[in-house]
């Protein structure tokens, strides 16, 4: 049992959060390292007929190439996502909000690593895509996890279920 003077301890929550954050940022950049390897200079590969197929892409905007001028934005406003998320995130004693906050920080950060640290440039990156949803849009996968993020959001909020919950107690 922590004493008036002890520091309060990260919530184990936040433990989650960074776990499926760095899951997430893994399999994303491994993915993307496969996709630039084996299809560059290649057509595209059907998976699911043509409803789902890998065909590589560097979109230097947002989702379906919006702002492609504007890329420096796009990492700036990453950087912020993932300053929010990491602040938010230190609050959460939900297992569900943690889950869902971890989705959002991974696929923030993952693309503002692409941003950063690809070509063309320092704040110019371009976003390495490759999954293509029979020619609406083409994503990776962090989009997935951003997607699947926003929606647990949406639900969890719908639901009710409070971010900070109660807190732990040395008892439980």
């Amino acid at each position: 049992m922590s004493t008036e003077n002890e520091p309060e301890l990260p919530p184990r929550r936040l433990l989650w959060t960074l776990l499926v954050a760095a899951v997430l940022l893994a399999a994303d950049q491994l993915t993307k390292w496969w996709a630039v390897d084996a299809l560059t200079d290649h057509a595209p590969i059907p998976v699911i007929g043509d409803f789902i197929r890998f065909r590589l892409l560097y979109n230097p905007g947002a989702a379906f190439s919006l702002g492609a001028n504007s890329t420096w934005i796009f990492a700036i406003l990453a950087a912020a996502a993932v300053v929010a998320l990491l602040w938010i995130s230190r609050k959460v004693r939900s297992t569900g909000w943690a889950i869902s906050l971890g989705l959002l920080l991974g696929g923030a950060t993952t693309h503002l690593g692409d941003r950063l640290f690809r070509e063309p440039g320092f704040a110019r990156g371009h976003v390495v895509d490759f999954i293509d949803y029979n020619g609406w849009f083409v994503g990776n996968v962090a989009d997935i996890a951003l997607f699947f993020g926003a929606v647990s959001l949406f639900v969890l909020s719908f639901r009710g279920v409070p971010i900070e919950g109660v807190k732990e107690t040395a008892e439980e």
